[in-house]
């Protein structure tokens, strides 16, 4: 691939556009040397405006998403993408949030633009395990653990139960709930079934993969171990 392209492709602007970056000296090495269009593609050894450029395509990203903010590109108010550089809104392949967290939902959130993966993790017959922190509108009774690992759960205008799924009580409206699958706001609707009602919820781990010592709002890209650990989790 050219280095035009390349760049273009990281959302940096056009290739137009680009291509006067070129011709202005904005695109160097790492050592400051100014680069041209047609030469070597070396990604790690290019330097825009004496930045390293953004991660290549096959970018795999967590987001500590804050309450407040919707999954979707179309939604009038806040939206995740706003918590990232301009620029990845405009990369191709396109950038995507694996899966979703409701607006009121905050924690770990996974985007890529890579399709094979973004299916490897979404898949149901991956199982991968999500776990999420909620806090309830009224005491837990006790009796939601053994209806939740039943395996016989029923939601509203479902027809399959849910698969089990690990409650562990943490205090009179505090709870974590262990999933091995991923249906529509089912932590929700869940807590629902039983009588109760989710005040606030938190995703805390994908699969091996937590948040770690990320803020809230910031995100980081992922390395090869931290792929291999989000698998690594079940």
């Amino acid at each position: 691939m050219k280095l035009v392209k390349h760049i273009a492709n990281l959302g940096y602007g056009s290739r137009k556009e680009v291509q006067w970056m070129f011709r202005e000296g904005r695109i160097t090495d790492a050592a400051g040397e100014v680069l041209y269009a047609d030469d070597p593609l070396d990604h790690d050894a290019i330097r825009l405006d004496g930045e390293p450029l953004d991660p290549p395509s096959g970018l795999l990203l967590m987001l500590h998403k804050p309450v407040g903010y919707t999954c979707s590109m179309k939604d009038p108010g806040r939206i995740v993408f706003d918590l990232l550089p301009p620029r990845f809104r405009l990369r191709s392949p396109v950038l995507s949030t694996v899966g979703r967290l409701d607006r009121d939902t905050s924690g770990l959130l996974l985007l890529t633009d890579d399709g094979q993966l973004l299916h490897r993790i979404i898949a149901p017959k991956s199982k991968l395990s999500k776990v999420y922190l909620a806090t309830l509108a009224e005491d837990l009774r006790g009796d939601e653990v053994a209806t939740f690992a039943s395996g016989t759960l029923m939601l509203d205008e479902e027809k399959t139960p849910l698969l089990p799924a690990e409650l562990a009580l943490l205090g009179p409206r505090q709870a974590r709930l262990t999933l091995h699958e991923g249906r529509y706001h089912q932590v929700r609707r869940m807590f629902a079934a039983v009588g109760n009602h989710v005040q606030a919820l938190h995703r805390e781990r994908i699969g091996g993969l937590t948040l770690g010592e990320l803020p809230a709002g910031e995100w980081r890209a992922l390395d090869a171990g931290e792929r291999a650990q989000l698998f690594a989790g079940g």
